[in-house]
């Protein structure tokens, strides 16, 4: 990024490739010595200080999307200090989100391109959130969306990006990771380290840090997020907040606005609005993908499933963030018996109640596994009360108890977070919750059920064809 300051009281910047001398922290002159037709003229801190306060006053150019590598304003200028200088109005946006609460997202998407003009923009991830591209194109404002390209998308969703642009009208705006990041990373660990020791390090790399540099050019940006997406970590989404983790253009906490304008909204009801208004979708949609990332760790789920079970589905399901919404994330509370838990339902209540299933202790699951001649065989899930997607199969599995009521198989379940974890994952083959293991009669080791159908019927195919 070129410096000019001239004698004039205007400052004026301009974007290139290489742009070494501009820092987070502020702008630093660079050593080169400019040719004579950029030759700098020194002007007071004074004069310097004050040009920078200004820039916060300058109203934004609502200029028509367009593409660039990075989602930083291409050109502006700051005049000093011939224009009266207003402070700086601070908005409650708490009460801002509850007068919100009850609005349309459409009234939401309004409000929000009305306020911020040419310094916010949406979030595109090529999945359902194509619905906010409609909602701004149905507001009559212009727009810009974003994208982070992670190298690692799946060719339906490059090829819906280009449709998308052409159906708008619009450029999106990519943001790319760090090549020599990227490259570091995959020659230390390998292509597919996320499956062994988590997602989070790739996805800081390829995603986090991508999205730190294209919220630095904001002011505000707009997310698909919605409350029924993730009850462990966006079921208290606001319409309009804060950001809690990233910074805008003016740097500093609180320098950042998100707003999320379906996030009261049903995910059958954003279907239904894009088939209303024959949006074009992800041809993955159709084959089963509901919540759409990167290839390696995205796949399809069955009739039943959570849509974020198709993400990262070998990790916990608290975990089922990638860090750009990490500030839902609620902290962790320990409750009377020691086990750590996240109370994404307001309840702190057991599951799996039933007479019909049997509750274990931890020295019950090591006698268990112990056992090289069990009298019966032994069906247990390894759960956690705060998942949800042990709370989905909670009916399915009580009823699989109650058929066996009575017959020479026991079923019970095992609360395998909290300080039961580490032993969980070390001897009971834990990956996510849930987790079911199977006990033959005439073996120590457990056999883990490899489906994730988890309806009464699959349940008893299983168990009949391993007894």
């Amino acid at each position: 990024m070129a410096l000019a300051i001239t004698s004039s009281t205007s400052i004026a910047f301009s974007s290139s490739s290489s742009s070494s001398s501009c820092t987070e922290q502020g702008f630093q002159l660079s050593s080169t010595k400019f040719p004579h037709s950029d030759r700098l003229h020194l002007v007071s801190p004074a004069t310097l200080n004050l040009s920078r306060k200004r820039s916060g006053s300058v109203k934004a150019l609502n200029a028509e999307p367009r593409r660039s590598d990075t989602i930083v304003p291409s050109a502006a200028t700051v005049f000093a200090p011939d224009v009266e200088v207003k402070p700086v109005e601070i908005e409650d946006f708490e009460t801002l989100a509850k007068d919100l609460e009850n609005a349309s997202p459409l009234e939401i998407m309004d409000k929000a391109l009305q306020k911020y003009g040419n310094d916010i923009a949406i979030a595109f991830s090529g999945a359902e959130d194509v619905a906010l591209i409609e909602y701004a194109h149905l507001t009559g404002r212009p727009f810009r969306v974003f994208s982070l390209d992670t190298g690692r998308l799946n060719p339906e969703t490059y090829n819906f990006f280009d449709t998308v642009e052409k159906h708008y009208g619009i450029r999106i705006e990519y943001m790319f990771p760090d090549s020599v990041e990227v490259q570091a990373l995959v020659r230390t660990k390998g292509l597919f380290s996320f499956y062994e020791d988590g997602h989070q390090e790739c996805c800081r790399v390829r995603k986090v840090r991508p999205l730190r540099r294209a919220l630095k050019g904001l002011r505000a940006w707009i997310t698909g997020q919605r409350k029924d997406q993730s009850p462990g970590t966006r079921s208290e989404v606001p319409v309009v907040q804060v950001d809690p983790v990233f910074e805008g253009m003016d740097g500093g906490s609180g320098s950042l606005v998100k707003w999320n304008p379906v996030a009261n909204v049903a995910g059958n009801d954003i279907w239904n609005f894009l088939r209303t208004m024959d949006v074009p979708v992800n041809s993955l949609h159709t084959h089963g993908y509901v919540s759409i990332g990167c290839e390696p760790c995205t796949r399809a789920v069955l009739p039943g499933q959570h849509e974020r079970e198709g993400r990262w589905w070998w990790e916990d399901a608290k975990a089922k963030e990638c860090g750009l919404h990490k500030g839902n994330i609620k902290e962790e509370t320990v409750n009377g018996d020691g086990n750590s838990e996240v109370h994404a339902n307001g309840s702190g209540s057991d599951i799996f109640n039933s007479n019909d299933i049997v509750s274990l202790s931890r020295p019950g699951m090591e006698n268990l596994l112990k056992m090289e001649d069990r009298k019966d065989p032994w069906m247990v899930v390894l759960y956690a009360p705060w998942c949800q997607f042990c709370q989905a199969m909670e009916a399915s599995y009580v009823e699989f108890a109650e058929k066996l009521a009575g017959s020479d198989m026991k079923v019970g379940k095992f609360r395998a977070d909290g300080d039961e974890k580490a032993f969980a994952h070390q001897e009971l083959h834990l990956g996510s919750f849930p987790t079911i293991l199977f006990f033959p009669k005439h073996s120590s080791r457990p056999i883990k059920y490899p489906s994730e159908k988890r309806d009464v019927d699959s349940l008893m195919a299983f168990v009949n064809a391993l007894r």
